[in-house]
């Protein structure tokens, strides 16, 4: 394979928020090796845009983009809807053929290991991950079926290899493309607010059995719209309302005139970082964004809405990282108090993001990816 070219596929079939932590992945491997042909695929004609948006922050690139084959009621669904299973598993079906072309196909979710049971055999499966969190989904059984893995550093290696996950020769750490997109996207950031308060962050996951959202999140909402100390960012994960998208107007329409809070349910700022960091406090639960806000440490404070047993967990390691509560009565009292003990939690929270992510100041991680990726893939070969 050294002297014919490789094909490598980066498809998108979920929702958006996890084109950056693989795009510019493709964008380097392009980039630095001539024998590569990279395709981006995307199951909508918006997604495909997003993406064709992004990697124009990459000129020196050139790369193929492709629209996947999806039956035009499923397509319509989705675009209307937002994603479900049924159509993340019909992306992949309805494409076996297309995939089958490639010798790597690069993947940032685990759906696309449907694949396999499709018959698409011969390309490689590599997985980047989205999102360097604690919690078990992210050390599921099946991450094994991948043929190689990128991962942010130490913890989630550690994590991996004591299950078997993952075996030497078969992955890489030190990769979190994520920031190379946000330092390109990013370069300056405007303040959110046209005030001096300080800004909490509140970032619920979607899941109801680990979301705060559905026991506090409108009691928060409201506490927040009364009160004149602290401007409200209220950026959820980006699943939480993906296929509710009726409430979204009507929180917009409850909250949205107050010009000390803002309301964004699904916009690209909310896959960025714009609001990690912008923001000087995280209120949320289990969502991984918390990572990405504490690589530059500030308080937090974490929600424990289904009265977890969480101490000693491995799954719960950064609810060590802040305050946790189990209901939201003085809330404003325990963000004032988070400020003020933020020193205890400062060496924690460092020692974490050290473990988190093998970074090396803001030098680009996208090209280690990029080359561990060919790198394997002509050993492989």
């Amino acid at each position: 394979m050294r002297n014919s070219l490789m094909r490598i596929l980066f498809p998108y079939i979920a929702q958006p928020h996890q084109t950056l932590h693989s795009l510019p992945i493709a964008m380097e491997a392009a980039r630095r090796h001539s024998d590569v042909e990279v395709h981006i695929a995307c199951a909508t004609e918006q997604h495909l845009n997003y993406a064709k948006y992004l990697a124009s922050f990459y000129p020196e690139s050139q790369v193929s983009f492709d629209l996947l084959n999806l039956p035009k009621m499923i397509r319509r669904q989705v675009e209307r809807r937002g994603h479900t299973v049924v159509s993340k598993v019909a992306s992949l079906f309805y494409n076996k053929k297309y995939f089958s072309t490639f010798q790597s196909i690069v993947v940032p979710e685990r759906t696309s290991l449907y694949l396999r049971k499709f018959g698409v055999l011969r390309p490689r499966l590599v997985w980047t991950r989205h999102g360097a969190g604690d919690r078990a989904v992210g050390f599921a059984r099946d991450v094994r079926l991948f043929d190689y893995v990128l991962m942010a550093g130490r913890k989630l290696e550690e994590r991996l290899l004591a299950d078997g996950s993952i075996r030497p020769g078969h992955y890489k750490t030190g990769v979190y493309a994520k920031f190379d997109m946000v330092q390109r996207l990013q370069p300056t950031r405007p303040k959110l607010f046209q005030n001096d308060r300080p800004t909490v962050l509140y970032n619920p996951h979607f899941s109801r059995s680990l979301s705060s959202w559905p026991r506090f999140g409108l009691e928060i909402l409201n506490h927040f719209s009364r009160q004149d100390r602290y401007n409200l960012v209220f950026a959820p994960h980006y699943r939480l309302f993906d296929t509710r998208r009726k409430e979204i107007e009507q929180l917009k329409r409850a909250y949205g005139h107050h010009e000390h809070m803002l309301i964004d349910t699904g916009s690209t700022r909310s896959l960025d970082m714009t609001y990690t960091m912008g923001s000087d406090l995280y209120l949320g639960d289990v969502s991984s964004q918390v990572a990405e806000f504490l690589v530059k440490p500030r308080p937090c404070v974490f929600l424990n809405a289904h009265d977890v047993e969480w101490q000693n967990d491995p799954s719960y390691r950064f609810w060590t990282l802040g305050q946790v509560e189990k209901n939201t009565d003085g809330i404003e009292n325990v963000i004032d108090q988070a400020f003020e003990t933020h020193d205890d939690f400062l060496n924690r929270q460092k020692d974490y993001i050290r473990d988190t992510f093998d970074l090396n100041g803001d030098t680009p991680t996208a090209p280690v990816g990029a080359d561990a990726i060919v790198d394997y893939l002509r050993m492989a070969s």
